[in-house]
């Protein structure tokens, strides 16, 4: 779809895009069917990258401390109490600009080492070099997650250490190693609508579209660039989750960050546009999320199965 496909679906009166991103979603998933994912920061902190949403920065002030990397004993434990709570698949996030060939033998370890617990394995370590994304992929790598964030036009509002061709480069690279693409964007970061428009309008046309999508609403971190970013409206938030579905009615479209203030009418609505996929668990690397208790009497309210 073109960038002003997108807008238009944007702009269509609520209950009609709400009705025909429900109606696609019907025709490629299960609608009360919602795939639930854990995510474990392996290490934590002191990140070269200035990404103005992210705390692990060592450029802003509110830089969490900084962790060295786990161990797998101790991923594994996380990994095992992830399962038992329902997660089916388990991610793993390194803050770093990309590994080094020394520390990526540690997370692969890391992948096998989950990967034996039956679980789908994602990792979102950065920038990867050539070779990085098969020793992955050899590892038992399901999916690689590297989000373009936002559109091209507005990205260097949000980082100017690197490119977005810097990312686009990656994902390529995991895709020649034939993993799985998870790949979307942050909202509420003072974009326009077109911004969104033009994020999901580049991630469908990749070639094929990330099979996961996630949709972080912005939380903002004191001491990053983006603490006093206004809120964006929650039925805009709602559009976007609609646009992306009927724009990669293939995809898993995921609620990822921000879910945690948001209200049970309001994830209802994005269930209903198409979201089918949640991250589960209390943390997601340095920010809160939802607890595994409320998402369970959630579903049970709405009637909804975990995959």
């Amino acid at each position: 779809m073109t960038v002003a496909e997108v807008e238009a679906l944007f702009a269509l009166p609520l209950m009609d895009l709400l009705h025909r991103a429900h109606t696609t979603h019907r025709a490629h998933f299960d609608a009360n069917e919602v795939q639930r994912s854990a995510l474990l920061s392996v290490k934590t902190g002191g990140c070269g990258e200035n990404c103005g949403y992210c705390s692990q920065s060592a450029h802003h002030e509110g830089e969490k401390p900084r962790e060295s990397l786990l161990s797998v004993e101790q991923v594994v434990a996380a990994a095992t109490a992830a399962k038992e709570q329902g997660a089916s698949r388990f991610c793993m996030g390194a803050a770093w600009r990309g590994p080094k060939d020394s520390d990526l033998v540690k997370v692969a370890e890391m992948v096998s080492a989950v990967k034996a617990l039956g679980l789908e394995t994602c990792v979102t370590l950065g920038m990867l070099k050539d070779g990085q994304a098969e020793t992955l992929k050899d590892a038992g790598l399901d999916y690689y997650n590297h989000n373009l964030d936002t559109s091209a036009e507005h990205y260097t509002n949000i980082v100017t250490t690197h490119k977005q061709t810097d990312r686009i480069e990656t994902l390529g690279r995991v895709r020649g190693a034939g993993l799985k693409v998870c790949s979307g964007g942050i909202v509420g970061m003072g974009e326009s609508r077109r911004d969104r428009a033009a994020l999901i309008a580049q991630l469908a046309a990749m070639e094929p579209p990330p099979e996961s999508v996630p949709i972080n609403h912005l939380t903002p971190i004191p001491g990053t660039p983006l603490e006093n970013a206004p809120p964006l409206d929650p039925f805009e938030f709602v559009r976007t989750i609609a646009a992306a579905r009927i724009a990669m009615p293939k995809s898993f479209v995921r609620l990822s960050a921000g879910r945690q203030n948001m209200s049970e009418e309001l994830q209802a609505m994005c269930f209903f546009a198409g979201a089918n996929s949640i991250f589960y668990g209390e943390n997601l690397l340095t920010t809160e999320n939802a607890d595994a208790e409320r998402d369970q009497a959630l579903f049970a309210k709405l009637g909804l199965r975990a995959i």
